[in-house]
């Protein structure tokens, strides 16, 4: 069973609204325009629809038109308020919220360039509270043409003031329109009694079909049709009425006036306040992103520290709990929240955002299971030793091999040994120090060192802040250099496994390449740090850096290291996780001229210089630590549908099923997707380096197939894996979310 909450983004249709849309295209199936008996009762049946809608919204006059959704609501709005503003001259901005759905700034500025008004676009500031500075406002009024606020705000739920925006309007020639899609339903709305101009909505947010809403347009406003044709909707909205869904539409609204279906404040307030005890129950030092008393009831924003935000969307998923980073629109992307900027609030509350909502017509048996799966989902955490409760107890599966961070394309490991308890990390980021600690205190790991493989350009290294992070009891006695390398020794030993290392100058003066060898001292990886990345030299443009002794540097790397050890790169910026000499000289002819001894020292530098001119940021604005000539993905055709996975279990019994899912998320799963018999193998994104060497031995006609939750991860893994040469390698597209198809609950279910 599925929780879902994330009713802010959609909702599921109300069974007695998806009767009433079947019933409009069944039976009441003409055509509103249509002037016979059928005709008739479709324009009886919108009638009365509307008229329901003009009570709960408080709006008797005025102009109430149905369209497809809030975003054609608001098209029409700002397209209607900056129509009106074509000549004049005492104005001469727009205003907008800061924290809006991002709709409105587009269809602002879509408009403004095409009418060619040319008008200054300005953000309304917000507190720390998430409400519109109306001293801000007031003062910037004047001169405003439009002003676009909202009701209450889609990520936060944070209400806006509506009375202090419009006494600060008072004198202002602005329009006003109020994005009042997360109201309906949740708040009382007077629009009449306003001086709202222009108020969108959309029926999917209240348990309607997605493809319906409405529009409020005061009496008087100014108006110009976003679509012209049949006339219909009085000529302000042309196209043939979607009967089906204001039919739906009309049955959520009847609910709404009934009182029986949807839940009242005090109950949805006390929902509030469960799942918030579940969440600081599950996730100690939880943060809550806006105040409850300032929020609708039903919209819980959070941040949880040193955990990301994708790190808990995964692990709810794994739940099967639904939640989301911010708005639908913008997951996809995984950008910190600009609703969360816009409030001020630190960048790491910004960046770790997790918005759980759930509908008003939730019932105390979805809260009470909705809060029992965020317990379960907190003590995976204290089993992964990620909890940062002081009461997080030591699992059974202690670290052991290689785990792999990545952030903002820098990569850190940790090198772990279970039967020592002793540990390395290598090339420490600041993001992670929390984290990290947490984890080596929670299995009482010793840290022997905490090395960097240069001098970083991007970052200050964190190695300090990290042994400050644990207790003296978990840090290897003696002085350390200034890469971190503990003084007097010449290897760091592991449990059977040993850590060397190699001075690589080039990239920088001090850059060093730390070799991992195996029990039998053979060479299993080799941490190179910025020399060798995948698809890209590192650069050797910095003050710091060692342009002339570059060359030099990769053939003692190629001589200790040879041409198929796996190097692990400290910058990793397209997901490929490692490489070695063979891959990269067919990447990259520079490279592989070198190393053939045909170019000297400083031929080479010189054409280092030539590709490292005019670098640009990396896509994370980060500062670029290689010009990538090999940017490309390892080819195509690595996605396998269900249906193709399907077949291939039957015909193929010796193909290897990867779950590259995290512990945390496996530990959530029960059940066997590919059932019993199948040859699966959980082997973590974070800890894929430790298969890679054991996957490319595999004879080459063996498939490997990875999954994951949505197929973002195992794809990451599947072509990691094809660029080493493994070419059988897939990933099953849409991950386990696809797979199988989850049977249709029955029509009669609840809804949430």
């Amino acid at each position: 069973m599925d929780i879902y909450l994330d009713a802010n983004a959609t909702t599921p249709v109300l069974p007695r609204a998806r009767a009433a849309a079947l019933a409009a295209m069944a039976d009441d199936f003409g055509n509103p325009s249509s002037v016979h008996s059928t005709g008739l009762k479709a324009r009886a049946l919108m009638d009365s629809v509307r008229a329901r809608a003009r009570r709960l919204l408080g709006a008797p006059s005025g102009g109430l038109l149905f369209l497809s959704g809030a975003t054609e609501g608001i098209q029409t709005a700002v397209l209607s308020a900056l129509s009106s503003l074509r000549g004049r001259t005492d104005v001469d901005c727009i205003l907008y919220g800061a924290t809006e759905h991002k709709a409105v700034p587009e269809a602002i500025r879509h408009w403004n360039r095409l009418l060619g008004l040319d008008l200054r676009v300005l953000p309304i500031p917000v507190g720390r509270d998430g409400r519109h500075d109306l001293q801000w406002l007031r003062a910037h009024a004047g001169r405003a043409g439009l002003v676009c606020t909202m009701a209450a705000n889609n990520e936060t739920g944070v209400i806006s003031d509506l009375d202090g925006i419009e006494q600060a309007l008072a004198g202002s020639p602005a329009l006003w329109m109020v994005d009042s899609v997360q109201a309906l339903g949740k708040l009382e709305l007077r629009l009449a009694a306003h001086r709202i101009d222009y108020a969108p909505f959309s029926g999917h947010k209240l348990y309607a079909p997605k493809g319906i809403g409405m529009l409020y347009v005061r009496e008087g406003a100014p108006f110009t049709p976003l679509m012209a044709g049949g006339g219909q909707e009085g000529a302000l909205r042309s196209g043939t009425e979607n009967m089906s869904g204001i039919a739906a539409l009309g049955t959520v609204l009847e609910a709404l006036e009934d009182g029986q279906t949807f839940m009242g404040r005090r109950t949805l307030e006390a929902y509030r306040e469960r799942i918030a005890a579940a969440l600081k129950s599950a996730f100690p030092g939880v943060v809550f992103n806006a105040p409850f008393e300032l929020s609708l009831p039903t919209t819980l924003n959070f941040s949880v520290p040193g955990l990301d935000s994708k790190l808990l969307q995964d692990l709810f998923d794994a739940a099967d709990v639904r939640v989301s980073g911010g708005s639908a629109c913008g997951a996809a992307k995984a950008l910190p929240s600009h609703v969360l900027e816009a409030m001020g609030l630190p960048a790491w509350q910004a960046a770790s955002a997790v918005r759980l909502s759930f509908g008003p017509a939730s019932d105390p048996a979805f809260i009470d299971e909705a809060c029992a799966r965020i317990g379960s989902c907190g003590a995976s955490l204290r089993a992964s030793c990620l909890s940062t409760s002081e009461e997080a107890p030591r699992p059974g599966n202690a670290l052991d091999g290689l785990t792999r961070f990545v952030v903002g394309g820098a990569c850190c490991y940790l090198v772990a040994d279970a039967d020592s308890r002793r540990c390395v990390v290598i090339d420490p980021l600041p993001e992670l120090t929390g984290r990290i600690s947490q984890l080596l205190r929670c299995q009482e790991y010793t840290l022997v060192a905490a090395l960097d493989t240069h001098s970083h350009g991007d970052h200050v290294s964190s190695g300090g802040e990290l042994r400050a992070a644990l207790p003296a009891r978990l840090l290897a006695q003696g002085g350390f250099d200034a890469l971190g390398w503990p003084l007097g020794i010449d290897a760091i030993c592991l449990g059977a496994q040993m850590l060397t290392r190699l001075a690589t100058p080039g990239h920088t003066a001090d850059s060093t390449a730390y070799l991992l060898h195996d029990a039998q001292m053979n060479i299993r990886l080799a941490f190179v740090g910025d020399t060798v990345m995948p698809g890209a030299l590192g650069r050797s443009d910095f003050a710091q850096s060692a342009p002339l002794a570059f060359g030099s540097s990769l053939k003692k790397l190629q001589q200790a290291a040879g041409p198929r050890t796996l190097l692990l790169p400290a910058h990793d910026y397209d997901d490929r996780f490692a490489s070695t000499l063979v891959r990269e000289c067919a990447a990259q002819p520079l490279l592989a001229q070198v190393l053939a001894g045909g170019i000297d020292a400083q031929h080479f530098a010189a054409a280092k210089a030539e590709l490292e001119e005019g670098l640009a940021l990396t896509e994370y604005q980060t500062l670029a630590c290689g010009a990538r000539v090999d940017t490309g993905c390892a080819g195509t055709g690595h996605e396998m549908s269900a249906a193709e996975a399907r077949r291939l279990l039957r015909e193929n019994p010796g193909l290897l099923l990867v779950d590259v899912r995290e512990p945390y998320e496996q530990r959530l799963s029960e059940s066997l997707p590919f059932g019993a018999d199948a040859h699966c193998e959980a082997v973590p994104l974070s800890g894929l380096l430790n298969a890679l060497p054991a996957w490319l031995a595999l004879p080459t006609a063996t498939p490997v197939l990875f999954y994951c939750r949505s197929g973002n991860r195992s794809a990451q893994a599947a072509k990691a894996l094809r660029r080493l040469g493994h070419a059988q390698a897939w990933s099953l597209s849409g991950g386990l979310a696809l797979w199988p198809a989850r049977v249709a609950e029955e029509s009669g279910a609840a809804v949430h």
